[in-house]
């Protein structure tokens, strides 16, 4: 693993993607710490680092795109999937090697509150959990993107496909309030969901079977609850949905200047569940 992770981490400088997403993060988060910081007065970082989260859906994609996608293109993926190396090892070496340059944007940040100190009084505790806060969202983005590397041999579509998602994820609670809150207009919602769910699994166990049983019985429970209980359908894909609304994370942790544990969980067992995925799509790959 290490020497994936050696190898990944200093091909992400030779090409200079490292450096532009350095660039491009710190520039940007820079330039709201110059402006809220320094020249309003605000003695919280945090709001500086709460709209560095426009920038990384630029800034991800550009460093995840290639990941996997240009293994596929070279066909050099073949020689990874057969070598003597297990496949937890080269999603996590890949993986890290990302995080990792992601780290050294953060420790930089680390010397705003600082700055921000010696200029006056400072909140070093709120300023650095939210530091470390902005380190995990940006670690889910970057599992995120190299799932969708892992899905495609064009560098091109995982890029924009992890900056489309990225955008959604931004303007997520904006677009959660536009979901119906009539219960039948849910349960419809609810039965699509399960129907691209049965899809999904249908393409990667190839057992329609299956797929059909889960679908089945996923659905008539779902219109049994509907029956004995309407009113529980009311608004309940928008409240679903309110729960992955990533960017509220950050940003209520900066509006109450409070960490919250459960969020804490959260993030951590989704970064677990991308990987967890890449890995599965690698060892669809190696055994088909």
């Amino acid at each position: 693993m290490m020497a994936i992770y050696k190898r990944e981490l200093k091909s992400y400088f030779q090409t200079m993607i490292g450096n532009v997403f350095l660039a491009f993060l710190i520039a940007f988060v820079g330039f709201y710490f110059m402006v809220y910081n320094l020249y309003y007065g605000y003695n919280y970082f945090s709001y500086a680092l709460g709209s560095g989260l426009l920038i990384m859906i630029i800034a991800v994609p550009i460093l995840t795109m290639k990941s996997f996608a240009e293994e596929r293109r070279s066909k050099t993926d073949q020689l990874l999937l057969t070598a003597p190396v297990k496949l937890w090892e080269i999603v996590l070496g890949k993986y890290l090697s990302m995080i990792s340059i992601l780290a050294i944007a953060c420790l930089i940040f680390c010397i705003c509150p600082i700055i921000i100190l010696t200029l006056g009084s400072a909140h070093l505790t709120i300023d650095y959990l939210t530091i470390f806060l902005f380190f995990l969202i940006g670690s889910l983005y970057i599992a995120l993107g190299m799932l969708i590397s892992s899905l495609t041999e064009s560098q091109i579509i995982a890029a924009i496909g992890t900056m489309g998602i990225l955008l959604l994820l931004y303007f997520w609670s904006s677009l959660s309030a536009y979901l119906p809150t009539i219960g039948f207009y849910n349960l419809i919602a609810i039965l699509l969901l399960l129907a691209v769910a049965a899809l999904v699994l249908f393409s990667y166990l190839g057992s329609g079977l299956f797929s059909g049983l889960f679908f089945l019985v996923a659905g008539i429970i779902a219109v049994v609850i509907y029956v004995v209980n309407g009113t529980a359908y009311e608004s309940l894909l928008s409240n679903l949905l309110a729960g992955f609304d990533l960017t509220s994370i950050l940003y209520n942790s900066v509006d109450s200047n409070l960490f919250s544990v459960p969020n804490l969980v959260f993030l951590l067992s989704l970064i677990g569940l991308f990987n967890f995925l890449t890995l599965q799509v690698l060892q669809k790959r190696r055994w088909s």
